[in-house]
């Protein structure tokens, strides 16, 4: 899976984010739950779902911080 691209983040829409946000906090949830059991077969996995739950939380934010400032 090719790491995607800032810009490529913030064209996302507001619910997207949050979509994706949940999605691959589930998806770190179930690889902890796969290396604790050992059935672990990717464990870069770890490394892909953190760095794409930083980069939609850090566009998350920011839009909140834009919002709210005047």
């Amino acid at each position: 899976m090719a790491r995607p691209d800032m810009s490529e983040v913030r064209k996302l829409t507001d619910s997207d984010i949050n979509e994706q946000i949940n999605g691959i906090r589930r998806e770190l949830f179930d690889l902890r739950f796969q290396q604790a059991t050992r059935q672990l077969q990717h464990p870069h996995r770890f490394k892909e779902a953190r760095r794409r739950l930083a980069q939609l939380l850090t566009v998350r934010q920011q839009r909140l911080q834009s919002t709210t400032t005047p």
